[in-house]
């Protein structure tokens, strides 16, 4: 062969980390190098989108763990606001005023604690349902759409 003849044989596949500038085209690249690259890519990419999944569901679990912990912190306030409501029936039968009046106090504020657990409560809970992996979702739809893109515009 001469030295300003070039070989006739295809190019071996870009390594990792070469630029774009020294990868050969799509035009260059064979059908078989095309579906093999399209094929580490695919698998590269549902394992990415099911680590995302994994993280979002384990966000989502963290989230409602918080919520119904605060539904718990809510009801045992509760509980107390019960408990100081029936002294305050007790002592305002047996005395005129001054210690149902007090109990009476205690009561309300351990009504307002356990209102406040309970909102935060629902709240945590409302953040974290439905407990899909949703970016994942949109994020895999939208990468299947772009190898279709791909696809069509391999074949044409």
């Amino acid at each position: 062969m001469d030295r300003f003849e070039t070989s006739q044989d295809p190019p071996a596949s870009p390594l990792p980390g070469e630029t774009a500038a020294t990868q050969q085209s799509a035009d260059d690249r064979s059908l078989a190098e095309l579906t093999k690259a399209l094929s580490e890519q695919a698998t590269t990419l549902a394992r990415k989108e099911v680590e995302l999944a994994k993280a979002e569901l384990a966000l989502k679990g963290k989230r409602l763990g918080i919520g119904a912990g605060a539904f718990g912190a809510a009801a045992l306030v509760g509980l107390f606001a019960l408990g100081a409501l029936t002294a305050t029936a007790i002592l305002a039968l047996a005395t005129a005023m001054d210690a149902w009046l007090a109990a009476l106090i205690v009561a309300v504020v351990y009504a307002a604690i356990a209102g406040v657990l309970a909102l935060v409560g629902k709240g945590r809970v409302q953040a974290a349902t439905p407990p899909v992996p949703e970016r994942a979702i949109e994020t895999t739809k939208e990468d299947v759409e772009w190898a279709k893109t791909k696809a069509k515009q391999a074949r044409t």
